[in-house]
């Protein structure tokens, strides 16, 4: 099957280390490979330069994943766009994933993500989308103190043979090829999930929600490092993004009951947390960024879905972050 249809969207943030492998891969899969990155402060734009027939957008600012992801589907301007992950190889071509995503009524495909032994990255490979007691148990931890209970095991996918095809809610953004009409439709990546997490999670809800369906395929395969991009934020800052992300998800796509279940979670997970900071060591580092978490948390509990679905109070604590931190 011809890939002259289909192109490579990589978003980067002080990936140097990791793009050469990728872009590679990427360009002896497809003559289509654009790359945008989020003003890296290391040297992510020469190593990219250096492959000349890449496509480089060079962000003077972070402007966060989703909005980079627009960026890039919009340079392409093609009908299929497979985001890869910088820290992500290509081991197969394209042809899988575009014979899964051109099928009727389809909005994306995934494929097969595996680690450095090639082992299945079973768990983040695919997920199904998260209810609200699903992100009540990430933000009270229980999810990773006690992996094998039910409502992580249906989350991760844990259940599912990951050696066939199938239609599934939500591949990992990590390698997922997206039907571009599809996209358009749906107005692209909500750009209010900044700087990272949870927006391929919503655009695919979206998808669903509308009636299109998402594919797996084992067909096709890339090895994936795995969070590189998140190890260089400040914990603090790390935390907020997460909770916060989190938080929007749930205003937007969950009713009230829920909604405030996962506040609560959240108010009750991140004060479990500073208080084991005050106990276990410097105190500064161990519960920073953990205040403006709980007044959202509060301010969210108590006002609802509908006051918190803008996050300005996160927002703007975000950029003073991002600022501070050179985001």
């Amino acid at each position: 099957m011809s890939a002259t249809n289909a192109g490579i969207l990589i978003v980067s943030y002080n990936s140097s280390a990791f793009l050469d492998p990728c872009l590679r891969a990427a360009l002896s899969n497809s003559e289509n490979v654009v790359v945008v990155d989020n003003a890296s402060e290391d040297d992510s734009c020469a190593v990219i330069s250096r492959h000349s027939r890449a496509r480089l957008i060079a962000n003077p600012k972070n402007v966060g994943f989703a909005a980079a992801v627009n960026q890039g589907i919009t340079a392409l301007d093609l009908e299929y766009v497979l985001l890869l992950n910088p820290d992500a190889v290509l081991k197969t071509p394209l042809d899988a994933l575009i014979e899964a995503c051109s099928r009727d009524n389809t909005a994306a495909a995934g494929g097969k993500l595996i680690d450095a032994q090639g082992g299945l990255q079973t768990g983040f490979c695919v997920r199904r989308f998260p209810t609200a007691i699903t992100l009540a148990f990430e933000a009270l931890g229980l999810n990773r103190l006690w992996r094998s209970n039910p409502v992580n095991r249906r989350y991760r996918c844990l259940d599912l043979d990951l050696t066939r095809p199938q239609a599934v809610d939500q591949p990992a953004g990590a390698f997922l090829m997206i039907r571009c009409s599809v996209w358009a439709k749906l107005g692209g990546f909500d750009e209010s999930f900044f700087p990272v997490w949870f927006e391929e999670v919503d655009f695919l809800k979206r998808a669903r929600n509308a009636g299109y369906v998402i594919h797996y395929t084992p067909d096709a395969v890339a090895t994936h490092h795995g969070a590189h991009s998140i190890q260089g934020l400040p914990a603090a800052a790390s935390r907020l993004y997460w909770y916060d992300n989190l938080i929007r998800f749930s205003a937007k796509h969950f009713h009230s009951i829920g909604f405030r279940m996962v506040c609560a979670a959240v108010l009750a997970g991140v004060s479990a947390r500073a208080v084991m900071g005050m106990l276990s060591g410097p105190v500064a580092r161990k519960v920073s960024g953990c205040g403006a978490v709980l007044r959202l948390a509060v301010t969210l509990l108590i006002r609802g879905p509908g006051s918190g679905t803008n996050g300005e109070t996160a927002r703007q604590t975000k950029l003073s972050n991002s600022h501070s931190h050179g985001l």
